[in-house]
């Protein structure tokens, strides 16, 4: 049986938000949305339903497809370390790195010859030096940008990306940047999906979590967390999986978040898997 008919319909003509993950969950591995689930957000809209995305990508490699979709509602990007709408006229959150702690990054990148590079809302910063970056860094839909110095970029940096193939030495940074040589960072370590052997450092400001990151998008809409869907697939999910959001785990999701959801998918993120819990939720607005 087919999981979302178990929904209790009530528990849908509650939501009032439905915030997408991208990659994974919104998307198709090819890049696009299925036409089942475009037109049901359209439809959605005309219910009065916001939507959102809520995404590890760059606030301006989400912006054309809210255009796409014709939300207008801010968006979550970088895991919550920046909120804004797509005309970039309202923005609900921004959480900048202290200039003191982009420095230090920068040393430590030099000292130990790994890749380094400085995310801000529209685009990648890297150096000559860093050249590898735009090929090694999975940030799909980012903007890079070579710059001769790192010196005019430091200010509204909202995150810093380091790579390499050295796992000891990514690790040995991964300690330097965080508690207690360093405050108020959120720091994340993992492997390359895509590049093998490669090894990602990812530096935030405390608080930058795609949770932290609906938090204040339902209370920039005067919305609870009970008002909100959220759908995703992947571990920077789970943060958002832990609200009491009503939680949509796709197909194609990680284990971890699969338990934690209040409904699974049948179908994946290629199969247009997010249309069955669309269609759930429109017929139940309709039978108010």
């Amino acid at each position: 049986m087919n999981p979302v008919k178990k929904i209790n319909p009530e528990k849908l003509k509650q939501i009032k938000l439905v915030l997408f993950d991208v990659d994974g969950t919104l998307l198709s591995d090819e890049g696009t949305i299925g036409e089942k689930s475009f037109t049901l957000i359209k439809e959605l809209m005309k219910s009065d339903i916001k939507i959102s995305l809520a995404s590890g990508r760059l606030h301006s490699a989400l912006v054309e497809i809210a255009n796409s979709i014709g939300t207008s509602t801010p968006l979550i990007s970088l895991d919550g370390a920046l909120i804004k709408n797509g005309k970039g006229d309202i923005i609900v959150h921004k959480s900048a790195l202290r200039k003191s702690i982009v420095n230090k990054s920068i040393e430590l990148a030099e000292k130990y010859f790994v890749n380094i590079a400085l995310c801000h809302s529209e685009a990648i910063y890297y150096t000559e030096n860093n050249s590898l970056i735009p090929m090694i860094l999975d940030k799909f839909g980012a903007l890079y940008k070579e710059v001769e110095s790192y010196n005019n970029f430091k200010d509204n940096t909202l995150e810093i990306v380091f790579a390499g193939d050295n796992r000891r030495t990514m690790e040995y940074l991964r300690d330097r940047l965080s508690f207690p040589f360093v405050f108020g960072t959120s720091v994340s370590f993992f492997r390359s999906h895509s590049h093998d052997n490669i090894y990602y450092l990812e530096i935030k400001k405390s608080g930058s979590t795609k949770a932290d990151g609906l938090m204040r998008l339902l209370k920039h809409l005067r919305l609870k967390p009970e008002d909100a869907m959220v759908i995703g697939d992947w571990y920077n999910d789970i943060p958002m999986f832990e609200t009491k959001a009503f939680k949509v785990a796709m197909a194609n999701a990680v284990p971890e978040l699969k338990r934690m959801a209040d409904c699974v998918l049948t179908k994946t993120n290629n199969e247009d898997g997010i249309s069955e819990i669309l269609e759930a939720l429109l017929n139940a607005k309709r039978k108010k």
